[in-house]
Order: C-alpha cells, then sequence, then structure tokens
C-alpha cells in the first residue's frame, strides 16, 4: 500500500512542478489570487517536505489541496495555465 500511495504522490508531485513552472497569476495587484497562489504554493511545498518523510499519506492529500486551490483560481480566472494543462483541471 505504501508503495502504490508513494508512486501516486510523487506523480501527482511531478505533474504540480509542472503547472508552477507555467502558471500566471492574472491579477498580480489583487490580494485574493495571490492569497490563492500562496496557499497553492504552500501546500505543494508541504507535500514535497512529507513526501521526502515518507509521510505519503499526508504528501498525496497536500498535492491534491494545492491543485484544488489552483483549479479553483483558474475558475475565478485569477490564474492561466497552458492549453496542454488544461485538461488536468474542472475548469
Amino acid at each position: 500500500m505504501d508503495e502504490d500511495l508513494a508512486d501516486r504522490a510523487k506523480k501527482e508531485i511531478d505533474m504540480m512542478e509542472k503547472v508552477f513552472k507555467l502558471l500566471t497569476v492574472k491579477e498580480k495587484d489583487s490580494k485574493l489570487p495571490l492569497d490563492f497562489f500562496d496557499m497553492a504554493s504552500n501546500y505543494f511545498r508541504d507535500s514535497k517536505f512529507f513526501f521526502d518523510k515518507k509521510d505519503y499519506l499526508r504528501s498525496f492529500e497536500a498535492v491534491v489541496i494545492s491543485w484544488s486551490y489552483i483549479d479553483a483560481g483558474i475558475k475565478a480566472d485569477f490564474f492561466e495555465v497552458s492549453d496542454d494543462l488544461k485538461k488536468y483541471f474542472t475548469s
């Protein structure tokens, strides 16, 4: 089970690495988009921290929360991602 969870967490972390490299915050002078970005970034950092500690469940949970903030931010028109990444989000 731990190996499966570790593989899944790693896969999601790798995907989110790509997202953060290609993500654009549309309104950098507005507080709410930056708050969403900060929360997504913080949860992503937490995910990598937990992964390094071999706490794969918390790592997976944190990366999913990070993804959720990005997804909501795209839906709210705070963020923009490249077309090839849009398929990973609901918006």
